[in-house]
């Protein structure tokens, strides 16, 4: 993808100060999910990055990751796993407690998601401390998938959140923010 188009589509993300709570600055890419062409770029990329992968499925995380992370499935002909907050899924499921930048919370998948040994991405918009991704790295090697990259949107790079993430998986961010 050519840098101008990388930075139309930083420009795009809007920011709103103070949510979820004081302090904290939302990026928020509603509007690039609601431009077709801008929506399109960043599937583009996300196909791209993971062309030679091999990937069966893509693990969406709550809630922007089911976003990108279905239309992505969609895109390329291959599986969708949400990776939901406690208590949103029926069935058996898997779940994982973790620390967040401002709580705590958990993330359960349904424990037949894929079968073993399955190629999985990891998909969302925003990598910040890692909380939630780490999580989910956890939960799908728990169910025995085999993570061949994880990929985001938006990565917080002064929150370091990529080293709370295994090193030897591919990591992909589109845009970084250093502030």
């Amino acid at each position: 993808m050519p840098s101008t188009s990388i930075s139309q589509l930083r420009d795009s993300v809007r920011n709103i100060p103070d949510f979820p709570k004081p302090g904290i600055l939302f990026r928020d890419i509603m509007p690039i999910l609601k431009d077709p062409a801008l929506f399109e770029e960043t599937l583009n990329w996300f196909q791209e990055q993971l062309r030679s992968s091999g990937v069966e499925y893509i693990v969406g995380i709550e809630s922007r990751g089911f976003i990108l992370g279905a239309a992505l499935a969609h895109k390329m002909k291959i599986g969708f796993v949400p990776a939901r907050k406690m208590g949103k899924l029926p069935g058996l499921v898997e779940r994982h407690e973790y620390d967040l930048e401002y709580g705590s919370d958990c993330i359960e998948m349904h424990a037949d998601a894929f079968p073993p040994g399955s190629k999985i991405a990891i998909i969302d918009d925003l990598l910040a401390t890692g909380g939630t991704a780490g999580a989910t790295v956890t939960l799908t090697q728990r169910l025995q998938g085999d993570i061949v990259a994880i990929a985001f949107m938006i990565e917080l790079e002064m929150l370091k959140g990529r080293n709370a993430l295994p090193s030897g998986i591919p990591l992909y961010a589109m845009i970084g923010y250093d502030d």
